[in-house]
Order: structure tokens, then sequence, then C-alpha cells
């Protein structure tokens, strides 16, 4: 009897739990919200709360779960919303709840946890979720470690990462894998300490694991980053003793990083030369220097680029559209914007409301009143929301 007592209990818990998710999350629904609906939900609703409290509470009325990937994206704009308001006691007691809950005690779910305090810039907090697994009964292993040290290069405390990358193995016995390595590259190459990957490459060769495209992306990263053009050289011939031929994806993190130094010119020189070998480059290619040329405020290189992709038969993605929209209104080139606008419309999608409403105004600036009016009409079909602004600034528009 009370065994059917406390069964009684879950399910009236459980249904009360349902219903009060569905209150939180979408307060018109008459009955109870899917894992994916509550997801969906819980996502539009953490882009606009500013809520610390609410923030958590959305999250809850989820039921979160790593397992989901729509989860695992609610749950890292929660731990970003509370980093940016400050609100490091509610990352801290809605980690620990999670890591606690009795359907996420396992190693991966625990790792997942353990990044997302290293995104919060939690360390600390992050080594105790490892230190604490197996008081919790679940097993660590090279997984937890990588994790743990992505954590710490998320975090961006470097010397941390180094110090569990020599001490945590021999302490834990973990046999360093190709993650592991990756990791610890990818954090001297962010850090500014390139030059210490080789030390790792050698570690690497005597334990007899293999580097991958990885290894060496970002190692040519790192080394671009600090301008040490003949290491990325050192890296492209290395990459051949291990028969790997460079392919778009190097090429690709080459022009990206061309362009981050200022130096798209160079980058389009690169794309031009791996065009006349037969390789084909892809939406990120074009993407990079689209995004280089109009930061360094080459709006007609941007645009001849733009139609170049178009020419080879790639379509367009929302960012490439939004990123020339924005640049080309900040640089007043509003007849072009118009265009690329209209193309970005046609494919279903709309700039955020400031690009939009610099477009706007930059229209009517040059005399395009009807054209600045017709786009706030498609806008506002398109998105309900911010329909009162737009109301205003169609009222404020020259007669």
């Amino acid at each position: 009897m009370a065994a059917l007592r406390t069964k009684l209990r879950f399910i009236t818990s459980t249904h009360h739990r349902r219903y009060s998710g569905s209150s939180i999350l979408k307060p018109d629904s008459k009955s109870p919200l899917s894992g994916k609906e509550k997801s969906r939900a819980a996502l539009t609703l953490l882009k606009s709360e500013t809520n610390p409290q609410r923030i958590i509470d959305i999250c809850r009325a989820a039921s979160l779960t790593p397992e989901s990937h729509l989860d695992r994206i609610a749950y890292s704009k929660a731990i970003t919303k509370l980093k940016e308001l400050n609100h490091f006691s509610s990352i801290r007691s809605f980690l620990h709840e999670s890591t606690t809950r009795p359907d996420l005690k396992s190693e991966r779910f625990v790792a997942h946890f353990i990044v997302l305090y290293g995104q919060a810039g939690l360390v600390n907090e992050a080594i105790t979720a490892f230190e604490g697994m197996e008081e919790m009964g679940i097993k660590r292993t090279e997984k937890t470690l990588n994790s743990l040290l992505f954590a710490c290069v998320l975090a961006k405390d470097f010397d941390e990462m180094k110090r569990v990358f020599v001490e945590f193995p021999k302490k834990y016995g973990f046999v360093p894998n190709l993650d592991t390595y990756n990791v610890v590259i990818k954090g001297f190459c962010e850090s500014g300490s390139s030059s210490s990957v080789y030390s790792i490459l050698g570690e690497m060769g005597r334990n007899n694991v293999k580097p991958n495209a990885e290894t060496f992306g970002n190692c040519i990263t790192g080394f671009y980053k600090e301008e040490k053009y003949e290491d990325v050289g050192k890296m492209l011939e290395m990459m051949k003793d291990f028969d790997m031929v460079p392919g778009i994806s190097t090429y690709n993190i080459r022009i990206r990083s061309l362009c981050k130094l200022k130096k798209s010119t160079e980058a389009k020189a690169l794309l031009d030369g791996i065009l006349s070998r037969g390789i084909k480059a892809n939406l990120v290619t074009y993407g990079n220097l689209i995004l280089g040329f109009c930061r360094e405020g080459n709006l007609e290189e941007a645009k001849s680029m733009f139609q170049k992709m178009v020419n080879s038969g790639l379509k367009p993605d929302a960012e490439c559209y939004f990123t020339l929209v924005y640049y080309l209104c900040e640089g007043r080139d509003f007849e072009a914007a118009l265009k690329i606008y209209k193309k970005c419309l046609a494919d279903g999608w709309v700039p955020n409301f400031s690009t939009m409403k610099s477009l706007v105004e930059g229209l009517a600036s040059i005399s395009k009143v009807d054209d600045a009016r017709e786009v706030i009409c498609q806008v506002k079909e398109k998105i309900s929301r911010n329909v009162e602004k737009w109301d205003e600034i169609e009222e404020a528009l020259p007669k």
C-alpha cells in the first residue's frame, strides 16, 4: 500500500511538472508539450530573457538534457546569458543541480556540464565536477579529461590547461589520445604560444598517436595568428610526411586566417591558386573572403566575391546575406544593400532589426522613400516582432 502511495505521488508530481512547464514555456497551451516543443519554446524565450531566475525557471520547465541537440543549444544559451548578467551563483547552482539529476548521471552528460562550466569561466567548478565523479559512481575516462581540458581553453585559463595536461594523466591513469593532444594544441595556439606545438607533436610521435587534419588546422591557425609564416610552411610540409594532402578545409583555414590579418587580397590570390588546380571552393571559402573584404572596407571586392560565388553555382546562406547587407549599409551603399536584401528575402531570410532599420533609413536618406516603405511592409509581414517600432519608423519617413 505504501509503495502504491509513493507511485501515485510520483505520477501526480510528474503530471504537475508537465503542466507547470507548459504554463511557463507556452502559457496558452491546453495540453502538455512534447519534449521537442519544450526545447523550441525554451530556446525562443531564452533569446530575449534577462531575468536570471526566469532563465533558470525556463530551463527547469523544459527538463533539458544534453542528449538532445536543441537542449544542448538551450543549455549553452542559458549559460551565456547568465554569464553576461554576471550571475555566476545561478550558473553554479543550475549546473550542480544538473549533475546530480538521476537521469543525467553518466560520463557523457557530466562531460558536457564540465564544458559548460568552462564556457562560464568557472574552471575550479569544472575541476570539482571532474573530481566528484567517482563519488557519484561515474567512471572517468579520457573523454572526461578532454572535456576538462577544453573547459580550460574556453575559459582561457591556459596555465590551468597545462597543469591538467601534465598532472592528471599520471594522477588518474589516463593515456592521452588524439583528442587530448588536439585540445592542448588548440589551447597553445589560442594563448599565443604556437611554438609549443612542436613539443606536443614530438610527444605524439613518441606515443604513436598520428596527427589528423584538425591537428594541423589548429597549428596553422595559431602560426598565422602570430604571423609566423615560415612555421605555416613547415606544417604544410609535415602534412605531406603523414600522406595528408591539404583539401578545401585546410585552405579555408588559411584564407580565414589571412582575412583576419586584413590580408584579404592575399587570401583571394590563394583562392585563385586553388581554383586553377581544380580544387572547388565552398560557401565557407567565399564567406570568409566576403567578410574579410567587408571589414577592410573594400565593398566592391566583397560584391565581386559574392557574384563569383553565385556564378560558381553556390547558394548563399543567411550569414553571407546578413554580412553583406550590414556592411553595405555601413558603407552607405544602400542601393546595393537593397538588391542583396531582396535576394535574401526571396530565400526566406530577413536580417536583424538594427540592420533593417539602417537600410530603411538609408533608403529614405537617398530619396528612395517608396522602397523604404516597401521594405517595412515586407519585414512586418515576415516577422511579427517589433511591429510597433516599425510603425514609428514608417511614421517618421518623409511624406
